[in-house]
């Protein structure tokens, strides 16, 4: 119990410093925000605005008069604390806008529009919905190199295979095929002329001269055509083992109208090779310096530029395949998996799988990764290149029920119908350099292998808004500073100072709290707070407070004193001269019984309480105070004018009613007044204002002899009957405690010894007693002596 007490108490202390150092984080970041904001050295709107997104700017005329420029910037908070309207601070605020005009099916919404400001972000959240049996196009990239024999012989049959299995997965199934080798330049391919035109020639076999990429059968629901084509390809051959897969891939995914890849279905694109493939630079063992530049170079069906550009990078890929909405399968042999496997993570959407000899399992292979890509909902956002080092993305995924989340942007084993929600955050660390002020910034969020996604535009707001009508009233719209003095005498030379005196010439200079330059005070400057006014006459520090704000935010501080705004007074602004707050519902002031002051009721009779002098604990509990005004009542009649002769002696209002059951849910209390005949009759205390105080029931409640005489039996019955219950309990109780029987002794063994109990045991003997075999009504001592000699042979 002590344990567990601890344990509690340390767990109250633990949670009641958490929440202290939650309450002094809080007010550090605010107090932290506010020191970001006021600063002497910021002058202008734009250098205000730049100091974070809680940071405002007050183009109010008369804020804080005489008072440094720098006094316009703070926090939004604290310039309306100051006496700044909120209609004149300029401060953008982060703003989302979500278009619901354009409809979708998978995602939600479409078009996302928000305003940010350095500091600032801005969450919106995206639905993705996987639908059920998509159309399908499938496109085969195969590598036709001199390994890949057996496997394309067995193609025909195993694409037909598998075209009739994926129509259980999808009514509208098309495909397309196409073939890669290597780049057709040294040192990936022979040159000499024979093994141009023919690479297998030294083993007399006829092959086809190596390519970068063919394309060869756009996609179509023609399975007798795909058959056709497929028994057409022959076998090529190069020299290195890398193979340009990549490069013919980048030209399967960009050329979307040459492959005929519809925008409806989803995309994918078979790889089939038993071999690695070229990276990026990889080329440049051939000459070939150019970089890829991501575009579709097709003539003829066939990729021209294959000797004139590197392969693609990695990144151009995973860009290509996730614009483009494509996912990739590649199916490859097992000696080549852990090199595809490596990069796997750097390709959104991609699938990898072991290839086996004669593609035996190329249809399980595809069909399994159709079902795996749809099972997988995955979020890729990307920010425009010229300004994605000034914005940061943070995604977090909702995975519906059943399903697993991998990472934040990831869930898996999604079911069809079911839908997925991320809650995106963008964050804008700085403005832009000049020149890219006015431009929106574009932020795409694509779900991977979706042929729809959300364009988000980011709007900038990095300037403000008053400084296109010149109004910020900041040191860029200071006319004061090199201006001539109108107030400089022509003989003396002097500037006059009468016009900084707050009394017509006389007093102090600016209250002696400035300084007079050409007939304006500019105010000191004081570690306490701000001294503005026309003549440096108020602050933000030497009046009382009210509820944390100066002056109760409802006057201005000037030399000390609070000048209240109208319809407040008090030393601290605090009291409304309003008693609208002292008024009930039914308009009488604090119910009659009270005066307002400050906005509250003060109750005349001590008691009285609550909010409108309408409760009174005491006033309606002693019923005996009533009687008198009861009987007077009683005595006359009950009539009109006995209610208007006992009115002048009692002192509540007094009304009548027939049915006093019908004031149960009424507030007061009620009461009996006993009459003579063993009656009574029954009234009500109330103390609702603008109703009878007390009401008396005409109608008496009366007892008769015989229904006394029946209580009074039943009363003495029940009482009998109890007693004599109770004595016969106790009476068994006693019984079985004198009459209880001795301890079972039956288990015991017999002492058949009949040992003689005054026995004493000598020094060389020893007695050993066990637990049973000792008399229960005498104790019996053990005594062991063993000889000094014994005990020094047994430790020898």
């Amino acid at each position: 119990m002590t344990s567990w007490l601890r344990k509690y108490t340390n767990f109250i202390l633990h949670r009641k410093l958490l929440i202290a150092l939650l309450i002094v984080s809080i007010s550090i970041s605010q107090t932290v925000a506010d020191n970001t904001c006021a600063s002497p050295l910021i002058s202008t709107c734009e250098e205000c605005l730049r100091g974070g997104p809680d940071c405002g700017w007050c183009i109010q005329e008369d804020f804080l008069d005489g008072a440094h420029v720098s006094q316009r910037c703070d926090s939004a908070s604290s310039l309306l604390r100051k006496g700044c309207k909120e209609e004149f601070i300029e401060s953008h605020r982060v703003k989302v806008e979500v278009d619901a005009t354009l409809t979708s099916t998978q995602v939600t919404p479409r078009r996302i529009s928000a305003q940010l400001r350095p500091g600032s972000e801005a969450s919106f959240v995206v639905e993705v919905q996987q639908l059920d049996r998509y159309p399908v196009d499938l496109y085969y990239l195969v590598d036709v190199s001199a390994s890949m024999k057996d496997n394309l012989e067995r193609l025909d049959n195993v694409g037909l295979a598998l075209s009739h299995q994926m129509r259980e997965h999808s009514g509208d199934f098309r495909v397309g095929f196409g073939s890669f080798v290597d780049k057709p330049v040294t040192p990936y391919i022979s040159v000499h002329p024979t093994k141009i035109i023919n690479p297998c020639s030294e083993f007399d076999q006829q092959c086809r001269p190596a390519h970068g990429f063919i394309h060869v059968l756009p996609i179509t629901e023609n399975m007798t055509e795909f058959t056709r084509v497929v028994q057409q390809q022959t076998i090529s051959g190069n020299m290195d083992t890398p193979e340009a897969g990549f490069d013919a891939m980048l030209q399967a995914i960009v050329c979307q109208k040459d492959i005929g890849w519809r925008a409806e279905a989803k995309h994918l694109l078979l790889v089939m090779t038993d071999q690695p493939s070229h990276l990026a630079l990889d080329s440049k063992l051939a000459g070939i310096v150019v970089p890829h530049d991501g575009h579709c170079h097709l003539e003829d069906n066939t990729y021209t530029q294959t000797t004139n550009m590197e392969h693609p990078t990695i990144g151009q890929l995973a860009d290509a395949l996730l614009r483009n909405s494509i996912y990739s399968i590649l199916a490859v042999d097992i000696a080549q998996f852990k090199w595809y496997e490596d990069l796997l993570d750097l390709l959104p959407g991609a699938y990898l799988g072991r290839l086996l000899p004669k593609a035996t399992n190329l249809k399980d292979l595809v069909v399994d990764a159709y079902k795996k890509l749809l099972s997988e909902v995955e979020l890729e956002v990307t920010v425009d290149h010229r300004h994605a080092h000034r914005f940061w993305v943070n995604v977090t995924n909702i995975c519906p029920p059943g399903s697993r989340p991998l990472g934040s942007t990831k869930c898996t084993d999604v079911k069809s119908m079911q839908k997925v929600f991320f809650n995106i955050t963008v964050g804008m660390t700085s403005c832009p350099s000049e020149g890219l002020e006015d431009d929106d910034v574009m932020v795409s969020v694509q779900p991977v292998g979706f042929n729809e996604s959300v364009a988000v535009t980011i709007k900038q707001a990095c300037s403000c808004q008053c400084s296109q009508r010149g109004g910020c009233l900041d040191d860029a719209d200071d006319t004061m500073a090199g201006t001539i003095c109108d107030d400089i005498s022509e003989n003396s030379g002097q500037v006059s100072t009468d016009a900084c005196r707050p009394s017509e010439g006389s007093g102090k200079i600016c209250n002696g709290r400035g300084t007079c330059v050409c007939g304006e005070c500019v105010c000191d400057r004081s570690n306490l707070g701000t001294v503005y006014g026309k003549f440096c006459e108020m602050d933000d520090f030497s009046c009382p407070y009210q509820e944390g704000l100066l002056c109760g935010g409802h006057g201005q501080c000037t030399l000390g004193e609070c000048v209240c705004q109208i319809g407040w007074t008090g030393e601290s602004c605090g009291c409304p001269v309003s008693t609208e707050t002292c008024r009930p519902g039914d308009g009488l002031l604090c119910s009659g019984r009270g005066s307002c002051v400050c906005g509250r009721c003060v109750c005349d009779d001590p008691q009285y309480s609550g909010e409108f002098c309408e409760k009174c604990p005491t006033c309606y509990t002693a019923c005996q105070a009533h009687w008198m005004c009861v009987d007077c009542h009683l005595t006359n009649g009950l009539g009109r004018g006995t209610a208007e002769q006992c009115n002048r002696t009692c002192a509540p209002v007094v009304g009548y009613v027939d049915d006093i059951t019908e004031l149960t849910n009424a507030l007061g209390k009620h009461c009996l007044y006993p009459s003579t005949d063993r009656c009574h009759y029954r009234f009500h205390i109330g103390v609702e204002p603008g109703s009878p105080q007390l009401q008396i029931s005409r109608q008496p409640e009366c007892l008769s002899s015989q229904r006394y005489f029946v209580t009074f039996l039943s009363v003495f019955l029940l009482t009998l009957v109890l007693g004599l219950g109770i004595l016969a309990v106790l009476r068994i109780m006693l019984r079985r405690r004198d009459t209880g029987t001795p301890p079972d002794n039956q288990n015991q063994p017999l002492d058949t010894a009949k040992k003689d109990l005054s026995y004493a045991p000598t020094t060389n003997e020893k007695t050993v007693t066990y637990r049973r075999d000792h008399n229960v009504d005498r104790p019996v001592e053990m005594h062991v002596q063993v000889p000094k000699m014994a005990l020094d042979d047994m430790w020898q």
